[in-house]
């Protein structure tokens, strides 16, 4: 099945964002909106989670869909626990202890669950964040640059927590980014942004098992060569 974005038109006053642009998302699968910053990215995910409604088009699939929302940034609330973080958006969920446990467990945080967010690390609460947004039972992630800024190593385990999560799922995600190695390691399918407005985009496929993904790959390497590729094209 299929999520479909039809003749979308966005803009800023005079700043056209999109121009009857056409976008198909696999649902059950980790769509990955790759482009520059300010290329309407964050703009086509608040459309589709309907935090922005000035818009011409079509959205359809989406009607009574659920969704999360992991931010750049992990915006959570600082006078709870660990614990309490993921028991609020439960609320009477019969089962929310052993869905928290799990959670925590699965993201290495069950050991800090009575921690403070301050009492935190950076990459500990992204991780808590992913642990949150996975928790509450949507029918749709979406994920705005979520690893940004950080350094190479943490980014690869907490892109390791999140593919172990959404195994056991595999909910619909749609995934924006900047960094094509981050969109390779997670991205089922790589729809590329460029200059707005945006009108048309192109599609890369992944279809390579993620146990065998790793940017040393020769197939992953052609990948990411025909990406930038698509991305450079006609700045110089």
């Amino acid at each position: 099945m299929t999520l479909n974005i039809k003749q979308l038109n966005k803009n800023y006053g005079e700043n056209i964002i999109f121009k009857q642009f056409n976008v198909e998302l696999k649902e059950n699968t980790i769509n990955c909106i790759l482009g520059p910053s300010g290329c309407g990215k964050t703009t086509l995910l608040n459309i589709i989670a309907k935090l922005d409604k000035d818009f011409i088009g079509k959205l359809e699939g989406f009607k009574d869909k659920t969704f999360s929302y992991i931010f750049q940034e992990p915006r959570l609330l600082n006078w709870f626990s660990v614990y309490k973080n993921l028991q609020v958006i439960l609320k009477d969920h019969e089962n929310r202890e052993k869905i928290i446990d799990k959670y925590l467990k699965m993201v290495g945080l069950y050991e800090y669950r009575y921690y403070y967010p301050h009492q935190l690390s950076g990459g500990m609460k992204q991780r808590l964040s992913i642990a949150r947004a996975f928790a509450f039972k949507s029918d749709i992630l979406l994920m705005d640059e979520p690893f940004k800024g950080l350094d190479p190593k943490l980014k690869k385990n907490l892109i390791d927590s999140f593919i172990n999560l959404w195994k056991q799922d595999k909910r619909t995600i749609i995934f924006v980014t900047h960094d094509i190695d981050e969109a390779i390691l997670l991205g089922d399918d790589i729809f590329i942004f460029k200059e707005r407005p945006i009108s048309k985009m192109v599609n890369v496929n992944i279809d390579i098992d993620r146990k065998n993904r790793n940017l040393e790959n020769e197939i992953i390497r052609g990948k990411k060569s025909i990406i930038y590729s698509i991305l450079v094209k006609d700045e110089e």
